[in-house]
């Protein structure tokens, strides 16, 4: 089975899948410090019961949602009402022929890749990206991936930026992908570099996917205000899943109609249609400025608070030291921490701090597509402040204390 050696063999992704339910079922004790799983925000949790109570009270709408089947391309009145909401709300010049549902994210990713990829190669400008991606290309040597400029900003701080200058597009190029807010560093890139990128994917005739599910429209967690418009040959995901919605494994894809089209075709051989939830779920909050709002003053509020408390806590735990910095904290969920002078490998470091009940996830894992090892991402690890203030400050003082012993 050489072209699912990729899909069935040993990945980060499944590793850290069967961690998170390991921890969640076996070991209820674990600080969970690594996956992606969006906080219990009590404003959220209480706007997706308020939606949930008023399906149940409606009798035929949710009989309808658990009944029927959706068309592989998704609910076409969502679909419409996603694109009047993307219209209304971002001034993107779209229709529901430029919207396709996706049964996540992730899959949605995996179909563009394998779509557009194959004889041609998949660019990744900014790399470390998306733990998730590594092994979905089902043609090996599909992914090839650049390393940053890494820019020192502070004793404690750097950011990575493109390197434009060693960009070097393969001549069987064939898509440029990025997430934005990067998952794992927090990264966002500037409207400049955005630009840069855009023009290339126009010069060479691909498309730009920027993976937006933690970024614009929602949740926006973004503290930059980088807020990218749509345009034919740009494909971006939306997913629903980090606006409180991760059980509903629902994504929104906005391309030029060939692309929604050849997505939905795929869509309905690989899993038929969608699950309805998500999408009935969010479609009256569509049609007002409800997610909007909820982003701006509730959930981009809650994680920058969060982001600060892990960040006081690490600096007061690792203290004056030289040997760390954190990434800058620019969106996302997510802390991409630096150990300069560690002496072992991250993943060594990761079985350590795993045995002593907290979760992280090393950072070699974002490092795809390269054509030789960067010792930079075994120093690295990503760490997520979702969980409650106190869980989080117990792993990081635990994190702290083996991450010093491993430096000395």
């Amino acid at each position: 089975m050489p072209a699912l050696t990729s899909l069935s063999g040993p990945s980060g992704i499944q590793e850290l899948m069967d961690d998170l339910g390991s921890a969640m079922t076996e070991h209820p004790d674990m600080r969970m410090l690594g996956g992606g799983q969006p906080a219990a925000i009590p404003e959220v949790q209480a706007l997706w019961r308020e939606q949930m109570t008023k399906l149940l009270g409606s009798g035929e709408a949710f009989d309808r949602m658990l009944l029927n089947y959706d068309p592989p391309g998704g609910n076409p009145l969502f679909r419409e009402a996603f694109a009047a909401f993307l219209r209304r709300e971002c001034g993107w010049d779209v229709t529901r022929e430029n919207i396709a549902v996706m049964p996540s994210s992730q899959s949605a990713m995996f179909t563009l890749f394998n779509l557009l990829g194959g004889p041609g190669r998949i660019l990744f400008p900014l790399i470390p990206d998306y733990i998730g991606y590594a092994n979905q290309a089902l043609t090996p040597g599909m992914f090839t991936s650049r390393l940053p400029v890494i820019e020192n900003r502070g004793p404690h701080e750097i950011k990575y930026r493109i390197d434009f200058e060693k960009l070097a597009p393969p001549d069987d190029l064939a898509g440029i992908v990025l997430s934005c807010p990067t998952n794992p560093t927090g990264n966002v890139i500037t409207s400049e570099e955005f630009v840069q990128l855009r023009n290339l994917a126009q010069k060479r005739s691909v498309p730009l996917i920027l993976d937006c599910a933690y970024g614009f429209p929602f949740p926006n967690v973004v503290y930059t205000g980088f807020e990218p418009r749509w345009e034919p040959g740009l494909i971006f995901s939306i997913s629903m899943s980090k606006i409180g919605l991760p059980g509903v494994r629902n994504a929104m894809v906005v391309a030029d109609p060939a692309i929604i089209k050849a997505l939905s075709n795929t869509n309905a051989i690989m899993a038929l249609s969608n699950g309805n939830v998500g999408q009935t779920l969010m479609m009256p909050l569509l049609q007002d400025d409800t997610l909007l709002r909820v982003s701006r003053e509730v959930v981009r509020p809650f994680y920058q608070q969060r982001s600060q408390h892990a960040v006081s806590i690490l600096e007061d735990a690792l203290g004056e030291r030289t040997g760390w910095a954190l990434h800058s904290r620019e969106g996302a969920f997510f802390l991409w921490l630096w150990l300069k002078d560690l002496k072992i490998p991250a993943k060594e470091l990761y079985q350590r701090l795993k045995a002593r009940k907290v979760l992280v996830i090393p950072g070699h894992y974002f490092a795809f597509g390269l054509d030789e090892a960067w010792p930079h991402a075994d120093q690295c690890l990503r760490i997520t402040f979702s969980q409650k203030p106190e869980i989080v400050e117990e792993g990081l003082r635990i994190l702290a204390e083996e991450a010093i012993a491993a430096s000395a």
